[in-house]
């Protein structure tokens, strides 16, 4: 069985949105919910900054190196990831218009201290470009922060009119 044919078809497919969009709202938007299997099968979804890396067409996190989180990755790695936009208003409308990127996929842990500086590097610059507080922030927590890479194995986008 192929990847594609694990994963559910979008129902309202009229709504869909292209890969482009969804790529794009990964990048411009600097939180998702992260959604895993947590302690006794219940579902486990906490908000993370994350790094969308275009070339790669990966997702990176990163966080504490042990809680919840890590041990629920331990026990499995398969997880989505849902973002969303801002949304807007039509002119004269009351309802927002919101596109949102639902994605899954395996996890995994990085092990790389350079890959982490990176990951770490390119997260910050999404909610500041003052290279000296980055900088400032690696020195001080990179040792004890642990990075996650998100491998895409399916995705979707769609727009929804909330009226």
């Amino acid at each position: 069985m192929q990847v594609s044919d694990m994963f559910r078809k979008m129902r309202r497919f009229k709504q869909q949105i292209t890969d482009e969009e969804c790529k794009q709202i990964l990048i411009e938007e600097p939180r998702g919910i992260l959604s895993m299997i947590g302690d006794d099968g219940y579902p486990y979804g906490i908000p993370l900054s994350h790094w969308y890396c275009e070339e790669e067409g990966k997702i990176y996190f990163h966080g504490a190196k042990e809680g919840h989180k890590i041990d629920s990755i331990a026990k499995c790695d398969k997880v989505s990831f849902c973002v969303y936009d801002k949304g807007y208003k039509k002119e004269g409308d009351w309802a927002l218009n919101i596109k949102s990127v639902v994605i899954f996929g395996r996890i995994r842990l990085v092990t790389d201290t350079e890959k982490a500086k990176e990951i770490c590097t390119n997260i910050c610059r999404k909610f500041t470009d003052d290279e000296e507080y980055i900088q400032k922030e690696l020195n001080n927590a990179l040792s004890r922060v642990q990075c996650l890479e998100l491998i895409p194995e399916h995705m979707t986008g769609k727009l929804v009119n909330e009226s």
